[in-house]
């Protein structure tokens, strides 16, 4: 059996019971950076073997890991933070158990698009989720799909090039696009900046000091 566990975006306690009785059950814990998710365990008093799994090695062990898993070994996924698979690694694992018969249990848990989506109180029945856009090649292609759909969308977005991406979607979307930065949710300094496009840029512009931490945002549907 694989479990995907989500794990805490943020505040320790978000975590569920479940996540913590799986990650005490299972034989190996694959885990994206293994110093950060030892912290974790090591709060909740977990003692279970970790293996790195992430984006720079998931090509190269996800067959070993599959046989692994095919001769009965029970694993949990885990990463840095949110929930496995969610501009995170873990497709190709999943899907190659997916293609062979392995047993998949995800649990439900944090990501941050969800409360992002939902306390920004922009339209959220339909939505489009992006997650990280392509730095450079492609880029503007993406830009100018975003602007067209008549659905809120979500972005990911790093701290160092918040300001740039605001200023693009100024561009494509119009500067009076309702919009909401999300900043460090469910931290102690959590933070939600809304209004137009042209204000959120220019509140961040005059205080480039705060721009930390992880960032989503949420754009309103054209």
């Amino acid at each position: 059996m694989l479990y995907i566990v989500p794990t805490p975006i943020g505040n320790l306690e978000d975590i569920t019971l479940r996540a913590l009785s799986v990650l005490r059950s299972v034989d190996l814990i694959l885990a994206e950076d293994t110093r950060t998710s030892g912290k974790l365990l090591a709060h909740f008093q977990i003692d279970k073997p970790l293996r790195s799994y992430h984006a720079h090695n998931e090509h190269g062990v996800t067959p070993q890991i599959l046989g692994q898993l095919q001769h009965g070994v029970n694993m949990a996924l885990i990463t840095d933070a949110g929930t496995p698979g969610i501009s995170d690694p873990g497709f190709l694992l999943i899907r190659a158990c997916v293609e062979h018969g392995v047993r998949i249990d995800c649990l439900p848990g944090p990501t941050a698009f969800v409360p992002a989506l939902v306390s920004s109180g922009l339209p959220c029945d339909r939505f489009h989720y992006e997650g990280f856009l392509p730095h450079k090649k492609g880029r503007q292609t993406r830009f100018q799909y975003l602007a067209s759909l008549p659905n809120t969308f979500v972005l990911y977005e790093s701290p160092h090039r918040l300001l740039r991406c605001l200023e693009e979607l100024q561009t494509h979307c119009g500067a009076d696009r309702k919009a909401c930065v999300c900043r460090e949710l469910s931290k102690i300094f959590e933070e939600k900046i809304g209004g137009t496009l042209a204000e959120i840029h220019a509140h961040y512009s005059a205080n480039p000091q705060t721009i930390k931490g992880e960032i989503a945002i949420v754009v309103a549907g054209a």
